[in-house]
């Protein structure tokens, strides 16, 4: 049994059947990881499949088989090179799930194949900081930590950091918007991004201001805020609804895009 790399599975099969020196019908193949784009073209993923050559005898087995079973292993064309149904791999190719590496000689268990949250944090840390290796900006080394049991922290610090802010906060927005798709769809894990303290202060800046609009709950048992911008809205969200379980509070848009945040009750 061998393993093979290629940046497509039609490429990983046709490398597969030269170095076992057969066609690509006899061959048992396990597909450990899918080819992936990445996402703007980062992190892209090739294929990585364990091959061994099927032997004769089964292959007889199956020519052989009742109507049933020859059904059950129709072949599949792929780009003219006829395929057992059952050797292709069904996941779409852009497709993000990730799979942990398998191979031939190793021995493990099935809670070993899971990452746990710790090694997903020194695997982002060494991945965003290869990437942040290339921009102009002095920042220090990019740490990334776990933040509770579904979300990671991570935390740009260094003389330039506040720069990777913006105006208004634009390039945090970006930032944290393509950082969040990342991680989400790799690792189904949520994001708190810092940098240069601008999260802190934020969260501190609406903490403030949600203090006359609990106030106004509290008495009139509804209220809305003002009009929030970009990672506010979400900060104050989360707020609220950690402080009035019981009520309705959700985001409402005006006509030109600008949100806020209403709170009542749920029969009204």
């Amino acid at each position: 049994m061998i393993k093979i790399e290629a940046i497509t599975l039609e490429e990983a099969y046709k490398e597969a059947s030269s170095k076992l020196n057969c066609s690509i019908t006899e061959l048992k193949i396990e597909v450990v990881q899918s080819p992936s784009k990445g996402l703007f073209g980062l992190f892209k993923k090739n294929a990585i499949i364990v091959v061994a050559k099927e032997p004769k005898e089964d292959i007889e087995k199956i020519s052989e088989a009742d109507p049933e079973v020859q059904k059950n292993t129709t072949h599949t064309v792929l780009n003219d090179t006829i395929m057992p149904a059952s050797f292709v791999s069904t996941q779409d190719e852009d497709d993000e799930t990730t799979y942990e590496p398998v191979y031939a000689d190793d021995v493990y268990e099935e809670d070993d194949v899971k990452e746990t949250i710790d090694a997903i944090a020194l695997e982002v840390k060494e991945n965003i900081n290869r990437l942040f290796a290339l921009i102009c900006f002095e920042i220090d080394e990019i740490e990334v930590s776990t933040y509770d049991e579904n979300t990671l922290l991570i935390e740009f610090k260094g003389e330039d950091a506040a720069l990777l802010i913006g105006k208004e906060g634009y390039r945090y927005k970006a930032l944290s918007y393509m950082i969040f798709n990342w991680i989400n769809t790799k690792y189904q894990m949520q994001l708190r991004l810092e940098i240069a303290e601008f999260l802190q202060n934020q969260e501190e800046s609406i903490s403030r201001y949600l203090v006359g609009v609990c106030e106004g709950i509290d008495r009139d048992g509804r209220a809305q805020t003002k009009i929030l911008d970009g990672v506010l809205v979400q900060i104050a969200l989360k707020e609220l609804r950690d402080r009035y379980p019981e009520k309705y509070v959700a985001i409402r848009s005006t006509r030109d895009g600008m949100k806020y945040i209403i709170i009542n009750d749920y029969h009204n």
